[in-house]
């Protein structure tokens, strides 16, 4: 009975929260999930930096 298992990604050079959110669910504007789902790591959605292993919660839209 365990949820669905979250992704891990791992931030690139160049990459941003946004850039993840459309890579992930296919919408930018989606990038609001990722940053809550890694606060404290997060304080500004704006610093991220490559290598931090930022946790990607499984779309509950698309797990049926």
């Amino acid at each position: 009975a365990n949820t669905a298992p979250s992704r891990f990604y791992t931030v690139k050079s160049g990459d941003t929260l946004s850039k993840i959110a459309k890579e992930c669910y296919g919408d930018a504007n989606r990038y609001n999930e990722i940053f809550k789902a890694n606060q404290p790591m997060l304080s500004n959605p704006d610093k991220i930096y490559p290598g931090q292993q930022l946790r990607i919660p499984q779309d509950a839209q698309q797990a049926a």
